[in-house]
């Protein structure tokens, strides 16, 4: 199956950066929108690690942000986020506060950030902080970034309802499509508990038999009566921004956010409690036109759904050793097959 084109760096005003920690599997992503966007967010798993989402709902009063990251580490991760305001800040991008007048003016970045939990791969005790979120900014392109087992991906994983040793591998994946002068993409770190699947759910990447050569398709096995391993919430989360050129209000983008989660429903099957899912919308209004909320919503969702489906397929298995057990990627067993 090959990969669905565009990115979410095909949103004027978007860029997008990637970083790795040294140890483990394990980093964090950002899209940067330097100059503001309107943004909203629709947290809907069970067990989220999230912040500045409160900010973001349509009553309160800052109408902008200058970042989202996504990044891994779990909480500890969320860390990772005053590395981003820093280089904003260097950069002369954020909330004015106070008065030039008076020559006491502050630039203050806002960035929320959600996290995925990826510690049980080699040593918990590194994970990204804030020089890795500093590290993605420097990164960050308008080009269309690196899928797979990048930023926040290195240390995501799929297919974990039986356990993580009959995993595979998860990671980021983008995507984009355009309707009339509005462009809509994505950006999503794969880390669900449910596996991933094609339009016609066939499993893309999931839990695998027990001798680990096969997918077991985890939806079909729980229907049949195979009973899911214990998991403790929070350890499995799909994480992602929403972006598009359209004039919206705060309110919109927040419904915005909403609607694109119709995509994990096409793409991760099952969706359980134990999913942190939260996503960010964006809109940077850089096509100078408001867009139809049923139409973007329509293009939101089919870009997240694509997006999830492109990290798998970009992933890269990651061998077993130092506490951490092999995790083959989509195309291993799709190659084996």
């Amino acid at each position: 199956m090959a990969p669905a084109p565009g990115s979410i760096a095909d949103v004027a005003g978007i860029t997008v950066g990637h970083a790795a920690v040294t140890g483990r599997p394990t980093g964090c992503s950002v899209v940067l929108c330097p100059q503001g966007a309107v943004a909203g967010v629709a947290q809907r798993g069970g067990a989220p690690g999230t912040r500045e989402t409160d900010l973001l709902r349509p009553e309160n009063s800052v109408q902008h942000v200058h970042a989202v990251l996504l990044t891994g580490g779990s909480a500890f991760g969320l860390d990772a986020a005053g590395g981003v305001m820093r280089w904003l800040d260097q950069n002369g991008h954020g909330y004015v506060v106070g008065s030039a007048a008076a020559g006491r003016v502050v630039r203050v970045p806002i960035v929320p950030a959600a996290v995925l939990f990826d510690l049980w791969l080699g040593d918990a005790r590194i994970r990204p902080g804030a020089d890795t979120g500093y590290a993605a900014c420097v990164a960050a392109s308008a080009s269309p970034p690196p899928q797979g087992s990048v930023g926040a991906g290195l240390g995501a994983t799929v297919g974990k309802l039986f356990g993580i040793e009959r995993a595979m591998k998860g990671g980021v994946g983008t995507a984009s499509l355009r309707l009339g002068r509005c462009t809509v993409g994505a950006l999503v770190a794969v880390n669900a508990l449910g596996d991933v699947v094609d339009a016609h759910g066939r499993v893309l990447a999931g839990a695998r038999s027990e001798d680990g050569r096969a997918l077991l398709g985890s939806t079909t096995a729980v229907l049949a009566g195979a009973g899911p391993a214990a998991m403790m919430a929070g350890t499995a989360t799909t994480i992602g921004v929403v972006a598009t050129d359209a004039v919206l209000t705060k309110s919109q983008a927040t419904q915005l956010a909403g609607l694109a989660h119709h995509g994990l429903s096409r793409a991760v099957s099952p969706v359980t409690p134990h999913d942190g899912d939260t996503l960010f919308a964006l809109a940077t209004g850089t096509a100078g036109a408001p867009g139809d909320l049923n139409a973007l919503g329509v293009l939101a969702a089919e870009v997240v759904a694509r997006a999830i489906r492109n990290a798998v397929l970009a992933a890269r298995a990651v061998p077993a050793g130092d506490g951490v057990p092999h995790l083959p990627a989509a195309g291993d067993l799709h190659a084996a097959g």
